[in-house]
């Protein structure tokens, strides 16, 4: 693999655009000051890849659906409900999701290691720092696979226009001025304006938008509102699972206010099922030693090295990496550890002249459309770092 010294952008740049967590808690940079350099086939495989394993993706929610695999995915039982209404109600769109995978820089095929689906983050670092870091350096900003910004803008737009052309928006939205109300928690400054970026770009598609914290938006059988003020949309970066898990009277209201069709929520329902590390099993069953798949099992596997994680889980948390033998060759903790275990062929990442490895994640926001990397150890954790890329 290749990697292009940059000179890197300064705290108070990054801060003045509302990039707050450019620095980890051992005071090093969470932004690396290289970026990776791939070829236009590079790019170019990328990109189908993303769009055929989200094809998968599809085939293989109706197969769960019609089979009722929910608890095989550990997804909470009062999530059900939801998930089938927006899986088969049009209106219910997929604004956005990142696959992580290995390989495609280092002459290995590309793997997917999961998907992603309901609360990815990278947003920020994907469509405006690494952009910003080739302009800062007299780059050209295009040389990238990356339209991540353009994309969500014009996806903000199918919520109206659904699968109708993205130019008709403004003929159906005219007369209706849709409402976006869009939250995160209040503790966390990367969630935040993660979502305030998600709102600006809402705003130039043309939407009346609005924000509120996760613990004051106010929800009833009229819909979703802040101060009294109703809402047709509402953007949450909360998983799924939480909801389900710690607010189960909001999960059974939001089944009614859907159900009512008082509101349509985004990311919807049914990426929780995308997002359980379980649908790996689903896809293995239904394209078995497919190229872009890895060995996926609820139970060990035999005699190969594999990684153990948890069907919910983030930053690496309760993961483990088993050798072929059956040792153990490393293992992380975290709060995940009451989910559910799959077990998946382990594959090695890329790795640079310093021994760190660099998994690539591809935004699909009705398409393939954004690159960018993250680097760090064996098993890549909350201290990985942001890896931007350029196209020879």
């Amino acid at each position: 693999m290749q990697l292009k010294k940059l000179k890197p952008l300064t705290n108070e740049y990054l801060e003045s655009i509302g990039f707050h967590w450019h620095t980890d808690d051992d005071n090093t940079s969470y932004i690396s000051d290289e970026v990776v350099e791939i070829t236009e086939d590079e790019a170019t495989a990328y990109y189908e890849a993303t769009n055929e394993l989200y094809e998968m993706y599809c085939e293989a929610g109706e197969h769960v659906i019609e089979n009722n695999l929910f608890h095989e995915l550990n997804i909470p039982f009062n999530l059900v409900e939801l998930i089938k209404q927006s899986w088969e109600d049009d209106v219910h769109w997929h604004l956005y999701g990142r696959f992580d995978l290995a390989g495609g820089i280092d002459g290995k095929p590309i793997k997917l290691i999961e998907f992603n689906a309901d609360t990815p983050t990278s947003v920020f670092e994907t469509a405006i720092i690494q952009w910003a870091m080739l302009k800062f350096n007299d780059l050209e900003e295009s040389s990238q696979f990356n339209s991540l910004y353009e994309s969500l803008k014009d996806n903000f737009k199918r919520f109206v226009t659904l699968n109708t052309p993205i130019e008709d928006f403004e003929k159906y939205y005219k007369d209706l001025n849709f409402k976006i109300l869009f939250s995160s928690i209040s503790e966390s400054i990367e969630d935040e304006n993660t979502v305030k970026l998600l709102q600006h770009i809402a705003n130039e598609a043309g939407y009346i938008t609005d924000f509120e914290y996760m613990e004051d938006v106010e929800f009833s059988n009229d819909g979703i509102s802040k101060k009294d003020k109703i809402f047709e949309f509402w953007f949450k970066l909360i998983p799924w699972e939480d909801i389900a898990i710690d607010e189960g009277e909001l999960a059974v209201l939001l089944t009614d206010i859907i159900n009512n069709k008082k509101a349509i929520i985004v990311n919807p329902a049914y990426t929780v099922m995308f997002q359980s590390k379980g649908f790996m099993k689903i896809l293995w069953d239904l394209y078995p030693n497919h190229p872009l798949l890895l060995e996926t099992s609820f139970e060990p596997l035999n005699s190969k090295k594999q990684v153990e994680k948890m069907c919910f889980g983030r930053e690496g948390a309760n993961t483990a990496i088993i050798n072929a033998d059956n040792s153990l060759e490393i293992k992380t903790d975290g709060e995940y550890d009451n989910f559910k275990p799959i077990y998946q062929e382990y594959v090695e990442f890329p790795k640079d002249n310093n021994g760190d490895f660099y998994q690539a994640g591809v935004f699909y926001a009705y398409e393939a459309c954004g690159l960018g990397f993250r680097k760090g150890g064996i098993i890549l954790d909350n201290y990985s770092k942001f890896v931007g890329h350029i196209v020879k």
